[in-house]
C-alpha cells in the first residue's frame, strides 16, 4: 500500500510536469506569428543605427559649435566634417552588408542605412557648396 501510494504519486508528478511542459509550448505559439520564432536584429544593422547616431551627435556638434562662435571655425571643423563623412559611409556600408543576414529583422538595417545615406548626401552638398 505504501509503496502503490508512492506509485501514484510519481505518476501524478509526472502528468502534472507533462501538462505544464503542453502549456509552456501552448504559450510560446500564442506569442510568436505562426509558431515561428521571433527575430532578432541584424547586428550589422545595430551598429549602423549606433554609427549613425554617433555621426548626428557630431554633425549636432559641428552645428552648434560653429553657431556659438559666430562663423569664425578654425580648420578642426573641416576635419570633423571629413571625419563624418567618413563614419557616415561605414554606417552606409554596414547598414547594406546587414541586409544579407538570414532570418533577421531589417528595421535597424534600413534606419541606419536612411540616417547614414541622408548625412552623407547633405555633407557632400554642403562640401560642394563650399567650393563653388
Amino acid at each position: 500500500m505504501f509503496i502503490k501510494g508512492r506509485k501514484d504519486d510519481e505518476d501524478g508528478t509526472k502528468a502534472f510536469k507533462a501538462a505544464k511542459e503542453r502549456e509552456r509550448r501552448r504559450r510560446k505559439l500564442i506569442r510568436t506569428k505562426y509558431g515561428q520564432k521571433p527575430l532578432k536584429h541584424a547586428k550589422k544593422g545595430v551598429q549602423s543605427c549606433v554609427l549613425a547616431g554617433f555621426v548626428l551627435f557630431l554633425l549636432i556638434l559641428m552645428v552648434s559649435t560653429s553657431f556659438a562662435s559666430k562663423g569664425e571655425v578654425a580648420g578642426y571643423m573641416g576635419i570633423m566634417g571629413i571625419a563624418t563623412m567618413v563614419l557616415a559611409g561605414m554606417g552606409l556600408n554596414l547598414g547594406i552588408r546587414g541586409f544579407k543576414e538570414r532570418d533577421k529583422n531589417y528595421i535597424t538595417c534600413k534606419a541606419g542605412t536612411g540616417l547614414c545615406a541622408a548625412v552623407l548626401i547633405g555633407m557632400a552638398a554642403i562640401f560642394l557648396r563650399g567650393l563653388i
